[in-house]
């Protein structure tokens, strides 16, 4: 069945195709190509709005991936909240690679035995390519005159995000909300909770993944605003020109990176190590970050993140290391059973 939701995905792949064909040269041939023997298929497990993403990627990867070897390869995708991803994996789903937008669902993977406890140590910048962060996209004009996160617990505004239960997405919206109001309130976590709480309260219908809320908000018009990733914003924006969104970026925001990693119980099984290994690492190269930053990420590549910089404002991030203490505390304190997630969320 043709969704409005498939539209979507299928108007920002053709947007992104244009953007992408033929714009970036591929690395040259070796003088020989290499044999490989392994298999001539990949399952990429990844967040929900990163399907367009990712088919500009694997554009370049499989035409660099023949080169190398000889070897045409399929890249097949996965898309959905990362947690339901994770859980996913752990129920069967043979992924070979996982591209999240949370730390945790990757260890939660490693405590499954599914994923080797260095798995940071094996990519450059903690095993995270590019990264965003909660950021707000608002309907033309700004008529609710919406400048920061102030604003979304108005009793005036209607917020869009998605489920922070299923969501690494929404989960970087509450760490982001959570941190404002930290610093509004000088770290009294009980004001601060009243703030998430009237956050939660605002929000109309919660969808299970990113691109099912933004999908609510561009398409079934509901809400004043959207808070996805900043690369959502941006594409969106560009898409539907026709409605004039605008994108508003908060005064302060949540560092979001994106953690990758190779699935070691699948690729040792399947024996698709070494192109498992090579797609992420493909993630990392300049054509690979030059995919990202047309996609409105920002890159860790610095040549490649000075060339794009004009396009993305200066926006002060805090990290969950600094705010929350690190990913292990957060997932026992806020995301684990009855956290504060849990809390707040069941009190909205």
């Amino acid at each position: 069945m043709f969704t409005r939701r498939t539209f979507l995905a299928s108007a920002l792949a053709a947007t992104l195709a244009g953007a992408f064909s033929g714009f970036f040269p591929l690395p040259a041939a070796a003088e020989e190509a290499k044999t490989y023997n392994g298999p001539d298929s990949l399952l990429n497990v990844s967040y929900d709005i990163a399907r367009e993403l990712f088919a500009a990627e694997n554009a370049l990867f499989i035409p660099a991936w023949k080169d190398k070897t000889g070897q045409t390869v399929t890249v097949n995708q996965s898309h959905a909240g990362t947690s339901k991803q994770a859980r996913a994996i752990m129920e069967g789903l043979e992924a070979d690679v996982v591209t999240f937008n949370q730390v945790t669902d990757i260890e939660a993977l490693v405590k499954a035995g599914l994923v080797t406890p260095d798995w940071q140590e094996k990519f450059p910048n903690n095993a995270s390519p590019y990264y965003s962060f909660p950021s707000f996209l608002v309907r033309e004009g700004n008529p609710k005159n919406i400048k920061d996160w102030d604003d979304l617990v108005r009793e005036d505004v209607k917020v869009v995000f998605p489920n922070p239960k299923t969501s690494g997405n929404a989960r970087y919206t509450y760490l982001a909300a959570y941190a404002y109001a930290l610093e509004k309130y000088n770290g009294d976590t009980t004001k601060a909770d009243t703030f998430v709480k009237k956050l939660f309260g605002n929000v109309p219908v919660f969808d299970t993944g990113g691109r099912g809320a933004t999908t609510t908000f561009v398409e079934r018009d509901t809400g004043d605003v959207l808070v996805t990733f900043e690369a959502e914003t941006k594409t969106i924006k560009d898409l539907y020109k026709d409605q004039k969104l605008q994108t508003v970026a908060p005064s302060v925001s949540i560092l979001a990176e994106f953690p990758v990693a190779v699935v070691d119980k699948v690729v040792d099984k399947r024996g698709s190590r070494e192109l498992a290994t090579e797609y992420l690492g493909f993630l990392y190269s300049p054509a690979g970050q030059e995919v990202a930053a047309k996609a409105n990420h920002r890159v860790v590549n610095p040549e490649v993140a000075a060339k794009y910089k004009d396009q993305f404002p200066e926006v002060r991030l805090v990290k969950v290391e600094e705010v929350f203490g690190g990913w292990p505390k957060v997932q026992k304190e806020h995301f684990g059973s009855d956290g504060k997630l849990d809390q707040l969320f069941s009190a909205r």
